[in-house]
């Protein structure tokens, strides 16, 4: 009888929060694409109670932890990664052990774990097992992680811990960012985000790291961290033009669709600012007042717990239903590639996470940014400033900051010229993608790597 060759089992572990899900995700379908088998580590944080059939082959097991389900919401990311990471370290490994014992024709040969979930280098190390970063964010904050010790011990950081001073000059060697496009958090000190950036760059005894990025967007960066890392560095994206993998926690809402059939070719303007994302009430009546006095359609993702003290919108004046009732459409939450791909849809008001950049880049929609906090400050600089194919909107927010915004980008020339960056742009990281593109090649390469291990 003929004994089948035993196939790589690689053991995926995704950080619980939407952006990074669906990244990991999508690598995962990457990677089984290529022969892999493929188990994901989950906690009950980001917990797939119901894989759907595109997940039917994969297997899931349960990180133990005793975390109070209220931790992510009320530590936020930052934090919260600290702390996940401190209450996996042991239960992983044990987790890890007993999928050791568990396994027959299909070893585990690699353990891939976001950059945030580091508590798996060590369990990886202790049983020999090779380990790979994936950074889910870009190249570039990658980069400023790295540098952020060096800046501290000089005390070039100090002014971000007031907000005075050097924040809006250029950070040297960082070119175009500013002292204010750091990937600091608004949401956790700066001593403890030094702390869990330093955990992130740590790079001993890891074997490569993969980015979801291209080099046709970041190749200064790249060969930056080429030389700083000294170990294979492959970017292998936009992954979601690899695969494609449902991974939304929430419920999308696809009424939204059949709204946009009804308007006209780049007459709508998509405002979606993630899922991470909190805003006042004021916050929210002013870009209300903004949309609707630009005279622009715009479909409106406000998510439920968005605004602060509000399980959704009933604590929003009765004049906010007035403003966007005329040319508004507003959902829960919404299909955001199809819905960027619509040719309804002419621009993006965006917090500029890493996953909503790229998909607007490859459906060529030009973006207004407006980032809250770590590498979206970094994503919406170089989208204003690099690729030039978005426009910041920074301080205070107020509605005629915001009308003049949307007009800038949808009816405007500068609007049309940045539609048209954006368009060439799509037409590379598509390229990119394609056999022979230089994220396919790398892509080739780091399959290569993984099947020598």
């Amino acid at each position: 009888m003929e004994v089948k060759p035993a196939r790589r089992r690689v053991l995926l572990v995704p950080v619980p929060a939407q952006g990074h899900i669906s990244s990991m995700m999508q690598l995962a379908k990457t990677l089984h694409s290529k022969g892999f088998s493929i188990t994901i580590a989950q906690t009950k944080f980001n917990y797939f109670s119901s894989p759907s059939d595109d997940f039917a082959d994969f297997q899931f097991v349960t990180i133990p932890e005793s975390l109070p389900e209220t931790d992510f919401e009320n530590l936020r990311p930052g934090l919260f990664f600290l702390k996940l990471n401190k209450e996996c370290r042991v239960s992983f490994k044990d987790c890890l052990s007993q999928l050791l014992l568990q396994q027959s024709n299909e070893k585990i040969s690699c353990v891939i774990y976001d950059e945030f979930m580091y508590f798996a280098k060590a369990a990886a190390k202790e049983f020999k097992l090779p380990n790979v970063i994936f950074s889910t964010m870009n190249a570039t904050t990658f980069v400023c992680r790295t540098v952020f010790e060096k800046l501290n011990a000089n005390n070039v950081l100090a002014p971000l811990k007031d907000s005075k001073g050097k924040e809006n000059e250029l950070v040297p060697g960082l070119h175009p960012l500013r002292y204010k496009d750091l990937p600091t958090s608004k949401f956790a000190p700066l001593e403890k985000i030094l702390k869990l950036y330093r955990h992130t760059v740590d790079i001993q005894a890891v074997s490569s790291v993969i980015i979801n990025t291209t080099s046709c967007l970041e190749s200064s960066s790249l060969s930056c961290l080429q030389q700083q890392l000294d170990i294979p560095i492959y970017p292998i994206g936009p992954l979601h033009m690899v695969a494609s993998a449902p991974t939304s926690l929430l419920e999308e809402n696809k009424s939204c669709i059949e709204w946009l059939n009804k308007q006209k070719r780049d007459s709508v303007i998509f405002v979606s600012l993630g899922s991470l994302a909190l805003m006042e009430t004021n916050e929210v009546m002013e870009m209300a007042s903004g949309l609707d006095s630009s005279n622009q359609h715009f479909l409106w993702v406000i998510k439920p717990g968005s605004i602060r003290g509000s399980e959704w919108m009933e604590s929003l004046p009765e004049e906010f239903s007035r403003m966007v009732s005329g040319r508004g459409y507003v959902v829960k939450w919404a299909p955001q590639k199809e819905v960027l791909a619509h040719p309804a849809v002419g621009g993006f008001w965006s917090h500029c996470g890493w996953n909503s950049t790229l998909e607007s880049i490859g459906e060529g929609v030009p973006v207004i940014c407006r980032p809250f906090s770590t590498d979206q400050k970094v994503n919406a600089r170089y989208l204003d400033c690099v690729w030039r194919t978005g426009i910041q909107v920074e301080g205070e927010l107020d509605r005629g900051e915001v009308e003049r915004a949307v007009k800038r980008l949808m009816v405007g020339e500068e609007g049309e010229e940045m539609r048209k960056r954006a368009v060439c742009l799509k037409e590379k990281l598509r390229a990119s993608v394609r056999d022979g593109g230089s994220s396919h090649n790398s892509l080739h390469k780091f399959v290569q790597f993984m099947k020598s291990l």
